[in-house]
């Protein structure tokens, strides 16, 4: 699969979803949690991440301090942040 084509199966955006997900304040939360996972690699390692989330204790996802940072499966991550 190039890069930019989508997965057969996967579920087709609606306009709306790409123009708030192109919204500069997305865009720099999805930053900021990719620069989060980064540091979680380095610190425990890409194998304790696999299948995981890395949760932010604060719920801010810009507060990227390695205290803020834990691994958490993808259900419970996720259902926290739903509060």
């Amino acid at each position: 699969m190039q890069k930019g084509q989508r997965k057969p199966n996967a579920k087709p955006r609606s306009k709306q979803q790409r123009k708030y997900n192109g919204t500069a304040k997305q865009l720099a939360n999805r930053s900021s949690r990719n620069k989060a996972r980064r540091k979680m690699v380095k610190s425990v390692g890409k194998g304790a991440l696999k299948g995981k989330d890395v949760h932010h204790m604060d719920g801010n996802p810009k507060n990227n301090s390695r205290k803020n940072l834990s691994v958490s499966s993808v259900k419970k991550n996720r259902s926290k942040n739903k509060r």
